[in-house]
């Protein structure tokens, strides 16, 4: 068990240090957006190796989205136990959103290139919410300045896109560039 926790993190990190020279290459994010919870270690990792000699590292943010559900607790006393499962849920749910205290103003965010990390792609449903959510509050925010600055441009970097079957659950989301 321990050697299949290694391996996955080793893997992470790999798959990370793979597609920094791509990401680098074809998009240059100024910040980055992390999906919580999955999308914090590899958010963090790849900000390593984007890091350019010289630069400033790029600064990470967090934002919350659920869309899984806890099943009815499986212990007689009520309470959830630990593994309990989760089934997926119809609806995303917005726990956490962006520090505007250390972002400054959500105006800061005009004309810049963010790159939003997360772990799993199961359904496209939170990776679509998340997007739409951003770009909707970045155009908010550039028409408080009169609708000046250049337009904000988002890209997606996922590590395991594991698109539940068509009988199960379909796809709901919009496929992204990825």
């Amino acid at each position: 068990r321990q050697r299949a926790q290694i391996d996955s993190r080793v893997q992470v990190h790999k798959l990370c240090q793979e597609a920094a020279p791509r990401i680098l290459e074809d998009f240059k994010p100024q910040l980055m957006i992390a999906i919580g919870g999955g999308g914090y270690v590899p958010a963090r990792i790849l900000r390593s190796f984007l890091k350019q000699p010289g630069s400033p590292n790029i600064p990470i943010q967090a934002i919350g989205l659920s869309l899984y559900e806890a099943l009815p607790p499986s212990h007689a006393s009520g309470a959830n136990t630990p593994g309990d499962v989760e089934q997926l849920g119809t609806k995303v749910t917005r726990t956490q959103w962006l520090d505007l205290t250390s972002l400054g103003e959500m105006e800061n965010l005009v004309g810049k290139r963010i790159l939003i990390v997360d772990e799993v792609d199961d359904t496209r449903t939170t990776l679509e919410y998340a997007v739409k959510e951003l770009e909707k509050d970045v155009e908010l925010a550039r028409q408080k300045l009169g609708g000046k600055g250049e337009k904000t441009v988002f890209s997606v970097f996922v590590l395991h896109v594991r698109l539940i079957s068509p009988c199960t659950i379909p796809s709901r989301g919009r496929i992204l560039k990825l």
